[in-house]
């Protein structure tokens, strides 16, 4: 089996005939996913998603993938692929069509609808779309491309095969194999053995299940568990948190408030726009007179109403997050109201997520959630779906892909188990080279977190991460003292402010003394560069805190010549 490398080098030109796959998101971490395969001089992109930031990224708003080893080329794009409509997969494009505005984009119905909307919110509206669905066959420059209906947690995914001369590549996107799918639209498993009669000399799979048993629990076994939840509160309001996107799960807290006779209305702006898309596409049957606006909502008795809502990651701007606090608009948690998580919970989040079940359940809620009832089942394949999906599509060579580097190595272990011969571990900008019916690495590029602050996109870095942490969890810590290079001496201060610290700026007289030793000395010596001064000033006062308050602030020393 090949395995990434740290120190791998720079690839070397791609042979002639070759095709070469190079993942630029979403192969080492659950999200941002995009990948570039390069045949005879053009590309193709498959997804083009966002990461959602966690607790070390204060102040990120969204991660991108990195487009650094394309930017150049973007020229020789033929085309952008979006397996399905999750944010993870479509949330990055605006930030990539700023660059070339007229690459054209290919997806199912659904997907482009709601990339549609985004694209509206970021203002470029000259772009190219392509509507495909399943048994579609589609060719740009030397791709020709054929898509397959795969079942997922949002309707309309698709699995995309891409023949090349270098062989079929096939690219599950995000799936999983439910047998009783909500829409009758079941992964196509024909088309799966067909293109393995056919030969897949690469096939790249979702891993983001592969550490779990057996097969992923169906759709439909939610639905008697929602009317039970239903049932038990009767008399009380009910708030269902879920995924913007998730169509399935709203269609079946739809079809649960129709049977108990309540109303229903979203809260938070994702939601209702990409209901309204699913709503008038005719991916979500909504009976007359269910749907009233939220303001409308609570002037009914509480055993009339459903709110069905955002934030069920715990983020701290969403609607959840601002019920439980209570401070929204106009939802507030009463005692006894029950608040349904109904979404997964994505490795990071967990602290977010308790902090919110926490908060509600302090007014008086009744929380139900995945670790106390079956309100979500997983959208991906576990580990004997994919056991099964390798039996029949029988590859030369697989590239685990979609999750983080444990997934991906449990893949790569049920793939050896069925008897593929070549599996390649690859991560983030490590290159693969499909080459005469083989699969090998080939050297990386580099791709780093391309993080997005308010309107800033790459301009934050790792370091300026680091500097934002430190503040937040060490605190800050500003010396200015103003020196007499003539005299050598210190003229005034030095005046200390410190934020983030529980003892007042008095703690830190005790330091003052030794600050202005230590710069009468350096003066004395014969230093008069203000910077190295100002060193000075941060290495006493750092070995200071650090000695005394057990702590790593961030030291800001200024030092003024008189």
């Amino acid at each position: 089996m090949s395995h990434p490398h740290p120190e791998l080098s720079a690839p070397a030109p791609l042979p002639k005939g070759g095709l070469r796959i190079t993942p630029l998101g979403g192969l080492g971490e659950v999200g941002r996913n995009m990948t570039s395969f390069e045949y005879e001089g053009r590309l193709l992109l498959v997804d083009c998603g966002v990461l959602f930031p966690e607790d070390h990224h204060p102040g990120v708003d969204l991660i991108l993938p990195d487009f650094d080893s394309i930017r150049d080329r973007l020229d020789a794009v033929e085309a952008l692929v979006l397996t399905h409509g999750h944010e993870d997969h479509i949330g990055a494009t605006p930030y990539l069509l700023r660059e070339r505005q007229d690459i054209p984009l290919v997806g199912s119905e659904l997907t482009l609808a709601l990339l549609g909307s985004k694209l509206r919110e970021h203002r470029l509206k000259e772009t190219v779309h392509h509507v495909v669905a399943a048994g579609d066959t589609i060719s740009f420059g030397p791709f020709e491309l054929e898509f397959v209906a795969v079942n997922h947690s949002i309707p309309d995914a698709l699995a995309v095969a891409i023949r090349t001369g270098a062989g079929l590549v096939l690219h599950t996107g995000d799936f999983k194999m439910d047998q009783l799918p909500l829409d009758g639209r079941i992964t196509d498993l024909n088309a799966f053995a067909r293109l393995g009669d056919e030969g897949v000399d690469l096939f790249m799979t979702d891993s983001t299940n592969a550490e779990v048993p057996g097969f992923t629990t169906t759709e439909k076994s939610i639905g008697p568990v929602l009317d039970s939840v239903f049932h038990s509160a009767r008399d009380q309001r009910i708030i269902v948190a879920c995924f913007a996107s998730h169509i399935h799960r709203v269609q079946q807290v739809l079809d649960a408030a129709v049977s108990h006779g309540r109303k229903v209305a979203y809260v938070g702006r994702s939601m209702v726009r990409n209901m309204a898309i699913a709503r008038d596409l005719g991916y979500l049957n909504v009976p007359k007179g269910v749907i009233v606006e939220a303001k409308e909502l609570a002037d009914l008795p509480p055993h009339k109403q459903v709110l069905i809502s955002t934030g069920s990651q715990g983020e701290p701007l969403s609607a959840l997050s601002r019920i439980a606090q209570r401070n929204h608009n106009f939802v507030h948690i009463e005692e006894g109201d029950t608040v349904v998580l109904a979404s997964s919970l994505i490795p990071g989040n967990e602290n977010a997520v308790y902090r919110v079940i926490n908060g509600l359940s302090r007014w008086g809620a009744n929380v139900v959630h995945k670790g106390n009832a079956l309100v979500h089942v997983s959208g991906h394949a576990s580990a004997g779906e994919l056991l099964y999906c390798y039996n029949i599509v029988k590859p030369k060579n697989v590239l685990p892909i979609h999750g983080e580097i444990r997934h991906m190595r449990a893949n790569a272990d049920l793939a050896r188990a069925t008897g593929v011969e070549n599996v390649v571990l690859a991560e983030d900008g490590v290159v693969v080279d499909l080459v005469d019916g083989k699969a090998e690495i080939a050297g990386k590029v580099d791709c780093g977190y391309v993080f997005v602050d308010g309107t800033s996109v790459g301009d934050i870095t790792e370091s300026s991460l680091k500097d934002r942490r430190i503040l937040g969890e060490e605190g800050f810590i500003s010396v200015i003292v103003v020196v007499d290079t003539q005299t050598g001496k210190v003229v005034t201060g030095p005046e200390i402010h410190a934020r983030g610290f529980a003892e007042d700026d008095t703690t830190f007289d005790a330091i003052k003394a030794p600050i202005t030793d230590a710069l009468n000395k350096a003066l004395a010596d014969g230093v008069d560069d203000t910077y190295q001064l100002q060193q000075t000033v941060r290495r006493v006062i750092g070995r200071w805190v650090g000695t005394k308050l057990r702590r790593r602030p961030m030291i800001v020393p200024v030092v003024i010549e008189a």
